[in-house]
């Protein structure tokens, strides 16, 4: 178990204010233990082998009110961390790693 990286949580608390919703974030995906990172990698090909979820410095999160588009423009638009859109998963990633953005 770890903590949360502060850092995470203050750009998905920027990207939820640019969304202009009361509605909060449903968590998909937070910390990850190895061995539940090394079960979702056998199973899809787009779960890093060094997930940021391991050291606690990301998120997955989805909004009913918003589209995953949407959200991915308020996350990409606090140019901080990482950036991923899962749109046939419908969620989108925040971590807050190196400025990067990734995903269809």
């Amino acid at each position: 178990m770890t903590n949360i990286d502060t850092r995470t949580i203050d750009i998905t608390a920027a990207a939820h204010n640019l969304l202009d919703t009361t509605e909060p974030y449903l968590l998909i995906s937070g910390y990850r233990s190895p061995a539940t990172n090394a079960m979702l990698r056998a199973r899809s090909p787009g779960v890093a082998k060094n997930s940021r979820h391991l050291r606690g410095e990301a998120a997955d999160l989805r909004l009913s009110s918003r589209s995953v588009n949407q959200m991915y423009r308020a996350a990409s638009a606090v140019a901080a961390g990482g950036v991923g859109r899962y749109t046939s998963s419908d969620f989108v990633h925040m971590d807050c790693g190196p400025v990067r953005s990734w995903g269809t």
